[in-house]
């Protein structure tokens, strides 16, 4: 998955971890990540949080996409943090799961995202 992700890799986001049912991911805010208030904007926290979100829920190895998620920012990110996002799966049945994602500035939250799961069958298999 790493190598196809595109997305990811333009934006700056690197893989840290994964483990079944789990992932962390990783980004530094720089300018190209700042909004016009100067902290790093939310679609970037989304694609972080949304990131480690794919990486837990593909560590089974059956191909699985977001079927929904939500976010909340708790607190602005200034240019130039390093940004962790923790996933960890909460329930996972059938085809479908949930996941928790939260993304730090150190020991600070600054997003708590909720993603939704379905797993797709004869979607390439992530490798």
């Amino acid at each position: 998955m790493t190598r196809a992700d595109e997305a990811g890799r333009q934006a700056g986001v690197r893989l840290l971890a994964v483990a079944p049912g789990s992932a962390q991911t990783a980004l530094t805010v720089q300018e190209r990540h700042v909004n016009g208030h100067g902290i790093c904007h939310g679609g970037y926290l989304f694609l972080l949080a949304d990131a480690a979100l794919a990486y837990a829920c593909n560590s089974y190895g059956v191909s699985a996409v977001a079927a929904g998620a939500d976010i909340a920012f708790l607190r602005p990110v200034p240019l130039g943090a390093d940004l962790v996002a923790e996933a960890v799966e909460r329930a996972r049945t059938g085809r479908s799961g949930l996941y928790d994602v939260t993304v730090r500035h150190g020991d600070v939250v600054v997003a708590e995202f909720r993603g939704r799961t379905r797993q797709v069958p004869g979607l390439a298999q992530p490798t």
